[in-house]
């Protein structure tokens, strides 16, 4: 099956918010040509890593993340599971509304059946989104899309690419460079995204760092399902312990203080500090036992 059926075979099947609409398509001889639905905002990877784009805020990463997560999650529950294969901020299309959208499935293979626990495959893919197990083995499973869906959430968190040429040795492959700072509550705000602002949910934050830490793993058996990964993402819509530029978590308390500011009274300096209590979420605990570990 060539790629141009692969993705009409599966997009002209498959309904669902967060993939995108195979609206016709056309092959005469060698012209092929696939008509989807219009998605005026681009790809997630034009408004993350293009300088001339208006960074994106936290609320709008945390939407983005749980709709592709939702697309992927529809994928591997089908009657006949799907294997996306290629997932990576290129593939995610937004519409107006930053609403993510999947799109671009010639890639994509039909997962194992009966009592098979993998598909193997000739090794395809993008390099630094790819899971390792399947680099090394060619074997695909669902959890190979956990493992790619980990790199975007690290590169919705941090704003770097999964693989960078342009940076200094250690800092060029996303994941190896960022996942020692991921249960470090200390540390963790060193990677996330400047162009934030710090205008993040501090606990949010912490949160998706620590579901990045589990997708990432290179256990497949120890990473969460995809369904379990949008139930821990949807509290993260609703929280409100925004930081700010000028502002430090103190690990242990639930209190952001803002950094230390000295004004001149007087000929003396005198130091102000402001505090305000962080904002306790309802949050709704995934009966995965390893999505109940991110939620502590």
């Amino acid at each position: 099956m060539n790629l141009m059926q692969a993705e009409v075979n599966y997009l002209g099947q498959l309904r669902h918010a967060h993939l995108v609409k195979l609206m016709g398509y056309s092959c005469e001889d060698e012209h092929r040509l696939l008509v989807y639905e219009y998605m005026s905002r681009g790809s997630l990877e034009n408004h993350l890593f293009r300088k001339s784009t208006l960074p994106l805020s936290w609320l709008t990463r945390m939407n983005i993340a749980i709709g592709a997560a939702k697309g992927l999650a529809f994928l591997h529950g089908s009657e006949r599971p799907v294997i996306y294969r290629d997932f990576k901020t290129s593939n995610i299309l937004l519409d107006s509304d930053y609403t993510a959208k999947l799109s671009d499935f010639g890639l994509a293979k039909d997962g194992p059946e009966g009592d098979k626990s993998h598909v193997s495959t000739r090794i395809m893919g993008t390099y630094g989104y790819a899971a390792p197990e399947y680099v090394m083995t060619g074997h695909l499973t669902a959890r190979s899309d956990v493992y790619s869906f980990g790199v975007v959430l690290l590169e919705l968190l941090t704003g770097r690419r999964s693989m960078d040429k342009k940076r200094p040795a250690g800092e060029q492959n996303l994941v190896e460079w960022a996942y020692p700072y991921l249960r470090d509550k200390r540390k963790l705000f060193q990677i996330v995204d400047p162009r934030l602002d710090g205008q993040y949910s501090v606990r949010g934050l912490q949160k998706a760092a620590s579901l990045a830490y589990h997708c990432l793993s290179h256990n497949p058996k120890a990473r969460p399902l995809m369904s379990d990964v949008v139930e821990t993402l949807k509290p993260l819509q609703n929280m409100r312990d925004m930081a700010n530029a000028s502002s430090t978590y103190v690990p242990g308390s639930d209190v952001v203080e803002s950094a230390t500011k000295h004004v001149s009274l007087n000929g003396s300096n005198t130091r102000q500090l402001s505090a305000r209590s962080v904002s306790k979420a309802n949050e709704r605990i995934p009966p995965s036992p390893i999505a109940n570990e991110v939620a502590k």
